[in-house]
Parts: structure tokens; sequence; C-alpha cells
């Protein structure tokens, strides 16, 4: 849980979330049990206003860039501002892994 708790806290910092939720979706993936290794972000913060996805996207892979380039495979990464996030209430659900021996 370290790894998931590091997330947390640099996005915490970084964008003063008024909703945050980190998901470990390590167990829907070929990898040892305990692993941090692909993880789900849903971040809703003003810090997004006025940015394109991808600037938002950009903006969180800044922040967790040592993570990203040493202990985390994959990140789903779903970025809102307060009004997007009021309208949706909800990021849509990570899809079945089919790497590894499930393909």
């Amino acid at each position: 849980m370290i790894i998931e708790q590091q997330i947390t806290q640099k996005i915490r910092d970084a964008f003063s979330p008024v909703h945050l939720e980190v998901h470990n979706e390590s167990h829907m993936h070929n990898v040892a049990p305990g692993s941090e290794s692909h993880f789900k972000v849903v971040i809703v913060s003003q810090a997004f206003a006025g940015k394109r996805l991808i600037q938002c996207h950009r903006m969180v892979n800044e922040v967790l860039a040592e993570e990203l380039s040493h202990h985390i495979h994959a990140l789903a990464i779903h970025t809102y501002t307060n009004e997007k996030w009021e309208a949706t209430q909800s990021a849509p659900d990570s899809p079945s892994c089919m790497g590894g021996s499930k393909r």
C-alpha cells in the first residue's frame, strides 16, 4: 500500500482535489498477489479548469513521474472539474485485463 499512499499524497498536494479516488487494480491483472502496479485515479479539481484532457493527463503524469518510471505499470487517469463531476458523478469502469495468460 506504499505506492497507493504516495499517489494519494502527491495528488492531494498538487491538485487540492474536492474528490479523489485511488484504486489499486493490480488484482485485475496477471501479477503477484499484493502487487501495486496498476492503478486508476479519479481526480476532481479546479486545477483542470480550462484545460484540454491531454493537458490534464500530462499534469498528473508529471506529478507521478517517479512512480510511473519505477513502480507503476499502468495508470488510468480520469480528471474532472467540479462542474463536470457534478454532471457525471462517476468515472468509467476499467476494462478487464487481456494480457499475460488471459489472452
